[in-house]
């Protein structure tokens, strides 16, 4: 008889909708199976159980936006033996990161009736920001199946086989012909790594983003051909301060973009 105690697994949140712990939950038969073999010591999403850490593996979902959040973070990450963060918010601010370089005190006072109510940080920032973070999983919202991968990599003590190539191999892989040299349909998907299993291309729609840059990713050439096509500069810049307003690659292309706007109207 094994009398070894499970590995224990929390969920976090933070700023967010929700949607990636959504997608831990939409595993269905294999979490089952996952709680099994785990002792779910913290999610809220899914149960009211709560006990105290330390714990194997954190997943944290949600960007860093409140003083309060900054300093549970470093919380969560002083009781986990690994943290994970997962999907957009927490990798590259989110949605929430398009406030940043912007006057939130405005925004405030446009928007809330009493703002001085409102307590909040003038940045959404990544949670590695803050923290010594194991391992980042892209996407807005995550791959279910990536995800399962991650927990299961990380509780039996291997690396995630996550894939870092771009969404163009995905296309290539599913055999769909190319939007941007086909329909001249501008498409961020030579930029953005794989995950998604290229839904956009699959309907004849560029990719937006979704699970932020690359590994390899050469903004600069996307841009030209963007450029090429017609497509204004602000649209360009808008393109890549989305879900992942706040990834380093995406908010150089947007600041690039953004430059060539100043002259003109």
């Amino acid at each position: 008889m094994n009398d070894r105690p499970k590995p224990s697994l929390a969920v976090w949140k933070f700023a967010s909708c929700d949607g990636c712990q959504l997608s831990l939950l939409d595993l269905e038969d294999s979490l089952l199976a996952l709680a099994q073999t785990v002792e779910i010591a913290n999610f809220k999403e899914a149960s009211r159980a709560e006990r105290p850490g330390p714990f194997d593996l954190s997943l944290v979902e949600g960007s860093i936006s409140t003083a309060a959040d900054a300093k549970r973070i470093e919380t969560v990450r002083a009781q986990s033996r690994h943290v994970v963060t997962i999907g957009a918010c927490a990798t590259a601010g989110g949605i929430q990161a398009l406030r940043n370089g912007r006057d939130v005190d405005a925004f405030l006072r446009t928007v809330y009736a009493e703002p001085s109510y409102v307590d909040t940080l003038a940045h959404s920032t990544p949670v590695a920001d803050h923290i010594a973070v194991d391992f980042e999983l892209r996407g807005c919202p995550v791959n279910k199946h990536q995800l399962l991968d991650v927990i299961s990599a990380f509780l039996a003590g291997r690396r995630p086989a996550i894939a870092t190539h771009s969404v163009c191999l995905e296309c290539k892989a599913r055999g769909l012909v190319c939007v941007m040299t086909a329909h001249a349909t501008p498409c961020l998907g030579p930029v953005t790594q794989a995950g998604c299993g290229a839904i956009c291309p699959a309907y004849h729609r560029g990719c937006y983003g979704c699970f932020g840059p690359s590994e390899q990713t050469n903004t600069a050439a996307l841009i030209g051909q963007w450029a090429a096509l017609g497509v204004p500069a602000a649209q360009i810049r808008d393109a890549f301060a989305t879900f992942n307003a706040a990834a380093p690659a995406f908010q150089a292309a947007a600041q690039a973009a953004a430059a060539q706007t100043k002259d003109q109207p």
